[in-house]
């Protein structure tokens, strides 16, 4: 029997934090309950109305569509206007849904003035209440606030108000009872004024959570929004218990003395439920065709038209083809695409694609199963010839399975909102739009939150967190589940009353939606404006994003783009450009979608392995991969790429496939028949569309047919696998095949489509990585310097590269404020420059070493530089601007001094910690140098060359000059007197401090690294690098010398303490765990904790990136003991050399230099060696010192002497 109730106000867990009921749990409970029907009314939002439609099929409910908004009487968008309140609104007619998505999306789009949330008025309801049925909502609703605030009377004037914005019959007064004061009095004034103004009375339940129990959850929920503990929640009375699901009956009790309250709950339900529908057909603007021609037409007409420039650019290469094969695959697919009704959506796509590519915007040459497609191709939508790749346009569009085509698009990550941007100015802003993404309380952060409103303090609940296993492949591990897999988090539950609590209640919260967002790649693009078709939220001014997830959008009749960014796109557009300015290139600019992809040279990189920046090849499983299976084609790249991830390797398909191809395995086929489709990957089934080939040849499927069938085994759903196994059966038997052999193949397929892959998107990626590897193999600096600039924000990626950039032979030189520009840039050597026309040999990486004749260099810019903004770059590389040639290009005039920078730089932008910087990072290096002035000298100079240059500068803009102004710095001197400003006479900064600046300016090592000094040592000492464990065994002991970086500790469960950092070497950094048992020691600690190099000992900890999709490795140390590296050198070094060049020596030296000994003495005896670069070595003598290896020794002889100074035996 129906339930005699409906609940009308409800809101669901998109009340962010205010609500604690998930949607289906709901119609299920309302299920339960014998109700027809139920709403949703979430705080102005319909997020979850979708859901709720989906959530409510094979039920006996039936959805109501609403919300409650935000209202006010006066003006949305006055920003002095602070009323707000609430109102109730739902749907009863499709009409009327699409009433109530203008009203919710006009709050956003222009009610926000006053307030970060979003408001209606009486203006916008009028415009658009037909269909609406309004009620008076709770005590925060317009009508309550007005009755509660000025009276009754005041009330009276705002229920006929808004019964009057409504259509006769339509608007509802609202009585609820919660326990609070004030709902009883109001609801006899409510009660009252409804019978003097002829409106029927309905009573609801303001429902936050579905049961009573969960009262004190939803209290935690609300006290994460709001920032307050529960004590403070609790204190303010601004709780109670009743906010839940109640039964029907319970609810005819509560309004037993107005039962009709109660009962017009079903005549709303009979007006609104099933009423409307957010779900819709597919809706596409309409392309603006030229000449009035229909879209189909078009179409046709630019995919001929392309796929003729394509040919064009094929036999220019001198590639043989099929030109009738061509013309007849792009009739088949238009004939498709037509029939399907998808010209437009082509149109759209190949418009803004080909808008980016015409106007700079890097784009990927294809992604997804859209490779596939020739017509794509010829549309320049991408850049893969599907037909040379054997790529399948049903697998991207499937004629017998009716369903919009999906273009994944890759742009580059920096320009990526300029197609945006047009998107927008072609179709109206309005009409383009973002989709929402949800982010949710997960288990770990859930914890957390809760903790802290509880009370208890960020250590105790951080503690229960972190017992929680880290999340797998991006994935949170469930708290029910971590208290299965963790026997601390069990204990702890099962012991701690504190503790059972908060993970009680964090699992009543965990993955509650917390906030909704903009998702990153989304992009819609209606006909009119967005919120004709769906509501819409604003994340900030004119930023229009759906209210409905991709998935809802798309069902909501919206056509989804994707428009990702790909950062190694950046790469390779700073690289060509990079490229194109060379001294050897300037009128041969470099077409990377023209390169050839059989390049022996880019071949032998790949297979060397010494992949790092090369796109998908930068894990060392990766590297691995490519060395055993060196390729030597394109397919191999392909095949690898499909390969690598954790299924297919799982089964052991890599090594099958490796071991074919170097003759180790008999390569063999499933039937003869299917030799020419299983032939590229040597027997192996690795592609989902090979899954689709045989099934075409062997059982005669179409290909539409064939895509259905890799669908079925993808999803191992039974009753459809049996019946694709006898369609095929009979279908292989009816072509000649046993029926032994047709349940042979099938089952062998059905294996192997569990882990194949989309060989369109596998090739499309394989050409990136190959293309990235041409460039780092002919290229390697260009290539280098743009890995450098697009990841300058990620500081370990950048120490790798420049580690690997110096192993490489490529200088990288520090910024200069002469030659940087605001990213990293190549400079080339001016005397091979002059020698363009003469040059035969071109740059190649070969063997791991650079071969170039133009000798470049990378510089590293100053926007890499911590505390140099945008706008003191801007500054300084305008003030190094010279005057205008009449060619129209200016020179450069470059700074002569740390005196005359300040002299031009706009010191309100370059201000005194912006040119410290500068200083200690070494951009004056170059100028100084050449006048004898180091850094040391440079830095105390820098208040006395602002204030000079303040006076020049002041002087300048009245119009006088000084006399000093006229004459400083127009010439260079090598003194360090200089008209106006003058050099300090003091000592050089020791390496170790010079490097430490640097370190804290840059966020890396330029000049050197702290180790450089104990490079030969090291080479004695250790039997790995932070670079080489990556190719060790998994517990492998290790010795590895190095920095300590961002050394911290943390306390477990059981009170122990951990610690963690990062050992740097010169060749990048590692994580290192330290666990409680080496931490006894109180001389490790100290040494960890020095700030100086250090020597440690652990064991190789190999983790999958639980981050990351793919089968990433994370590669980390576990340590044993460690030790300073000083005290190691001091315990095991026996003699000492000296070695000093003629140029330095002299008789005060030497003195110097016997008195700095002396002042060491200890037991090691130094012998002194002198040096003739380039000529002869010749050992002096045994001084007769012995001294002590000390830290403080080393220290001192290069202060005196310089770097490398001397050698330890």
């Amino acid at each position: 029997m129906a339930a005699e109730f409906v609940h009308l106000h409800v809101h669901s867990e998109f009340s962010m934090l205010d609500g604690a009921i998930r949607i289906p749990e709901l119609v299920a409970h309302a299920d339960e309950m014998g109700m027809p029907a139920v709403a949703l009314t979430d705080n102005g939002n319909m997020f979850g109305a979708v859901q709720l439609v989906h959530a409510c099929k094979g039920t006996g409910v039936k959805p109501i569509l609403g919300c409650e908004v935000n209202f006010t009487a006066g003006d949305r968008r006055d920003p002095q206007n602070r009323e707000l309140s609430h109102l109730l609104l739902l749907a009863s007619s499709q009409e009327g849904y699409h009433n109530l998505v203008h009203l919710v999306s006009s709050g956003w789009v222009d009610g926000m003035a006053a307030y970060d949330q979003p408001r209606i008025d009486f203006e916008v309801l009028q415009k658009h209440s037909k269909g609406v049925v309004g009620l008076s909502a709770c005590m925060g609703g317009y009508v309550a606030q007005e009755i509660l605030n000025k009276g009754p009377a005041v009330g009276r004037e705002a229920l006929a108000k808004l019964r009057d914005s409504f259509e006769p019959g339509h608007f509802f007064v609202e009585l609820q009872d919660h326990g609070f004061p004030e709902n009883r009095p109001l609801n006899q004034v409510l009660g009252k004024l409804a019978e003097e103004l002829e409106l029927p009375l309905v009573g609801t339940n303001d429902c936050h959570y579905l049961e009573r129990r969960s009262a004190h959850a939803q209290l935690v929920l609300q006290c994460i929004g709001a920032g307050r503990s529960v004590r403070e929640m609790e204190a303010m009375h601004h709780h109670s218990s009743e906010l839940y699901l109640k039964t029907p009956e319970q609810m005819a009790s509560l309004f037993a003395h107005v039962p009709e309250a109660a009962k017009n709950t079903l005549l709303v339900a009979e007006m609104c439920a099933g009423r409307a529908t957010p779900l819709a057909e597919p809706n596409l603007p309409r392309f603006a065709v030229p000449g009035g021609a229909s879209e189909e037409d078009y179409l046709r007409a630019l995919a001929v038209a392309g796929l003729g420039r394509r040919m064009v650019e094929m036999r220019g290469r001198g590639e043989t083809f099929d030109e009738k094969r061509y013309h007849s695959r792009l009739e088949l697919e238009l004939d498709v695409i037509l029939k399907m009704g998808f010209a437009g959506y082509f149109l759209i796509v190949q418009d803004f694609i080909n808008w980016a590519k015409d106007n700079g915007v890097p784009v990927g040459p294809g992604r997804g199963s859209g490779a596939g497609s020739l017509v794509a191709w010829a549309l320049r939508i991408t850049d893969l010839n599907p037909i040379v790749h054997g790529l399948l346009f049903e697998r991207f569009l499937n004629p017998e399975r009716v369903s919009m085509p999906d273009f994944d698009i890759d742009f580059c990550m920096d320009q990526r909102d300029r197609v945006i941007q047009y998107v927008r100015e072609k179709y109206g802003h309005q009409s383009v739009g973002q989709i929402a993404t949800f982010h949710q309380l997960k288990s770990r952060s859930v914890v957390r939150d809760v903790g802290r409103v509880m009370g208890m303090t960020p250590g105790e609940a951080g503690l229960i967190a972190t017992m929680i296993p880290e999340p797998v492949q991006g994935k949170s591990v469930p708290i029910s589940d971590a208290l299965k897999q963790e026997p601390r988090l069990k204990t702890a539950y099962e012991q701690d009353p504190k503790a059972r609590e908060l993970l009680d209640t964090a699992q009543a919260l965990e993955n509650l939606t917390r906030h909704a967002g903009m998702h990153a790649a989304g992009v819609v693009i209606s006909e009119g404006p967005i919120w004709d078709h769906v509501p819409v939220f604003c994340p900030e001014k004119d930023v229009y994003v759906t209210q409905y997830h991709k998935d809802d959008v798309e069902a909501a009749g919206l056509v989804k783009f994707d428009f990702l960014g790909l950062r190694t796109l950046t790469v390779i557009d700073i690289a060509t450009k990079l490229i194109d300015r060379r001294p050897d290139r300037l009128d041969n600019p470099l077409r990377i979608d023209a390169i050839p992809t059989d390049d022996p040279a880019t071949y032998a990189l790949l297979q060397s392995g010494e992949t790092t920046n090369v796109f998908q090849l930068e894990s060392s499983g990766m590297q691995s991969l490519f060395k055993q299976l060196r390729p030597d084609r394109f397919d191999d790249i392909v095949a690898a790429v499909a390969l690598y991830r954790p299924g297919p390797m799982g089964a052991q398909m890599d090594k099958d496939f490796v071991h074919r191809k170097h003759g180790r395995q008999r390569v063999e086929y499933p039937h003869a028949s299917l030799e020419s489709i299983l032939q590229e990957t040597r027997g192996v089934i690795v592609y989902q569309e090979q899954v689709m080939q045989i099934a075409q040849e062997m059982a005669g499927y179409s290909l539409g047919g064939a895509d259905l069938l890799r669908r079925a085994m993808g999803k191992k759903k039974a009753s459809e696998m049996e019946k694709q196994k006898a369609v095929f059966i009979e279908g292989a038997v009816a072509r000649g095949h046993t029926r032994e052999k047709a349940e042979e193949v099938f089952d062998l397929m059905a294996y192997f489509a569990g882990y194949g892959f989309n060989k369109s998107h596998s090739a499309a990626y394989a050409l990136i990585t190959y293309q990235t590897a041409y460039l780092k193999t002919h290229y390697p600096v260009e290539f280098t310097c743009a890995t450098l600039t697009a990841d300058k924000e990620k500081i370990d990626k950048v120490v790798r590269t420049v580690a690997e950039a110096r192993s490489m032979g490529i200088t990288v030189l520090p910024p200069d404020v002469n030659e940087s520009q605001i990213d990293f840039s190549v400079v080339y050597n001016p005397d091979d420059a002059q020698d363009v026309a003469r040059l035969r040999h071109k740059p190649v990486c070969y063997n791991g070493q650079v071969h170039d004749p133009m000798g470049p260099k990378v510089r590293f810019g100053l926007g890499a530089i911590k505390g140099v903004g945008t706008a003191a770059v801007e500054a300084i590389l305008e003030a190094r601007k010279g005057e205008p040639h009449p060619d129209g290009h200016t020179t450069e005039r470059p700074f002569v001094d740390l005196f005359d920078f300040c002299a031009r730089v706009d010191l309100r932008r370059v201000n005194k910690s912006v040119i410290e910087a500068l200083v200690q990072c070494g951009a004056f290096d170059t100028v100084h140098d050449a006048i004898g002035v180091h850094r040391a000298q440079a830095f105390v100079a820098i208040e006395q060359a602002i204030e000079r240059g303040k006076r020049i500068q002041s002087e300048r803009s009245s119009g006088q000059e000084s006399l000093f102004g006229l004459m400083g710095h127009e010439e260079e001197t090598q003194t360090y007197q200089h008209p106006g400003g003058s050099f300090p006479v003091l000592d050089p900064w020791d390496s170790r401090d010079q490097l430490s600046r640097e370190k804290a300016t840059l966020g890396f090592y330029v000049s050197g690294h702290p180790l450089d000094r104990y490079r030969s040592e090291l080479l004695r000492f250790c039997n790995a690098t932070t670079e080489s464990i990556a190719q060790l065994d998994n517990h492998r002991q290790v010795t590895v010398g190095g920095t300590v970086e961002g050394y911290r500790e943390r306390r477990t469960k059981m009170g122990h303490t951990m610690a963690f950092f990062h050992i740097e070497d010169a060749y990048g950094r590692v994580e290192v765990i330290v666990r409680p048992k080496p931490l006894e020691n109180a001389g490790l600690r100290e040494a960890l904790q020095a700030g100086q190099p250090i020597l440690l000992t652990g064991r190789v900890k190999h983790e999958q990136d639980r981050e990351a999709e793919s089968a990433q490795t994370q590669h980390k140390i576990l340590l044993e003991e460690a030790t300073l590296l000083s005290e190691a050198l001091h315990e095991r070094t026996t003699s000492i050399t000296v070695r000093l060049t003629v140029e330095a020596i002299d008789r005060a030296k030497l003195d110097s230099l016997r008195a700095m000994l002396e002042q060491f003495p200890g037991p090691c005896p130094v012998s002194l060696e002198l040096d003739h670069p380039g000529s002869w070595r010749v050992n002096i003598a045994e001084t007769g010192l012995f001294v002590d290896p000390s830290d403080a020794l080393l220290t001192s002889l290069e202060r005196l002497f310089g770097a490398k100074v001397c050698e330890l035996h």
